[in-house]
């Protein structure tokens, strides 16, 4: 009895040859559902916007903030003494901007700065014959420059929040450091090409500007602090060591103020990108027909497993009739 069970086939299991079989029977089947979905996928992709990706590529640039990092060696231990903070190094200094850039609150500014609300969360495609951007009318009136995003809760139209605009731009910016070569790639990808160079260099300027900024905010009052600091003390020795504070930050700060590629210098300049970035419409095209072979398959296996099953089950029953009769 059990040597015939071991021996009676699993009638439940496909082996290779009846998947064959499933795809000799429903090849007209699994042939058109895979076409109609390469046509499919092949209209979306045509329907989706071009984009270009202008990039840019920076170096830590030796100025103030490397002056920075020598008066932390030299004098940092006498500034700890005297109770002021001074530069904390080259490499903070980029790690930090790297984060910088892509923080909410530097992106809000940098947007609100430049203006560029409308063009971020508006656009929708670039005309390349007219060089001008197409703006999704249901969400902003170029005529009346009015946003005509609807807020449910209060019944009114409003325009895009400090967080929508935050969202819709970090998708359309990467930054990243080579680990051996301490270079770091900025890029910007948007419908014009000559937008995305605009701003992927706007963009650079913009976190030099920020960090010389604090960090020239940082060295005044440390200044500060010092020249207050020489004033009240009546030991010459600890003056001395004050003013010499005071010289380096002042250095620091004329070095900063000079230099307008304060923490990246460009290494490589954006160039006006040619060639599109998105959509890769082969591959969405490729996908598609992936996908539409894959359903196809599954449903014609899918239904040949059914079918077995009812099988299997009208003939166990037809038995236990004729073995009760």
């Amino acid at each position: 009895m059990q040597q015939d069970t071991a021996l009676r086939p699993h009638d439940d299991e496909i082996d290779i040859r009846e998947l064959f079989h499933v795809l000799w029977a429903g090849e007209k089947l699994i042939a058109g559902i895979t076409l109609l979905f390469a046509l499919a996928s092949i209209i979306y992709a045509l329907s989706l916007p071009n984009q270009y990706k202008a990039s840019i590529v920076v170096a830590p640039a030796d100025s103030g903030s490397s002056s920075l990092g020598a008066v932390s060696g030299q004098l940092g231990g006498l500034a700890s003494l005297a109770g002021i903070t001074i530069g904390s190094g080259e490499t903070n200094e980029i790690l930090e901007a790297m984060e910088v850039m892509q923080s909410w609150g530097f992106i809000e500014e940098f947007i609100h700065i430049n203006n560029l609300q409308v063009p971020i969360y508006a656009a929708i495609g670039w005309n390349k014959s007219t060089n001008s951007l197409i703006l999704d009318e249901t969400l902003y009136d170029a005529e009346s420059k009015r946003w005509l995003i609807q807020d449910n809760e209060i019944d009114k139209q409003r325009p895009p929040t400090s967080w929508e605009l935050f969202d819709e731009f970090q998708k359309s910016v990467s930054v990243s450091q080579d680990k051996t070569s301490s270079l770091v790639n900025i890029s910007i990808e948007y419908y014009s090409p000559e937008i995305a160079k605009q701003w992927v260099e706007l963009f650079v300027s913009s976190i030099n500007n920020y960090m010389r900024a604090r960090n020239l905010e940082q060295v005044n009052r440390n200044i500060e602090y010092l020249m207050a600091q020489i004033e009240r003390t009546p030991l010459a020795e600890m003056r001395e060591v004050f003013y010499q504070l005071a010289e380096e930050q002042t250095k620091s700060k004329m070095l900063a103020e000079a230099s307008p590629e304060y923490v990246f210098m460009t290494v490589s300049k954006a160039m006006l990108p040619e060639q599109i970035s998105m959509p890769n419409r082969a591959m969405v095209g490729v996908l598609g027909a992936l996908l539409g072979g894959i359903l196809s398959f599954s449903w014609s296996l899918l239904a040949t497993m059914v079918d077995k099953i009812e099988l299997n089950v009208l003939t166990k029953a037809h038995q236990n009739k004729e073995h009760f009769s």
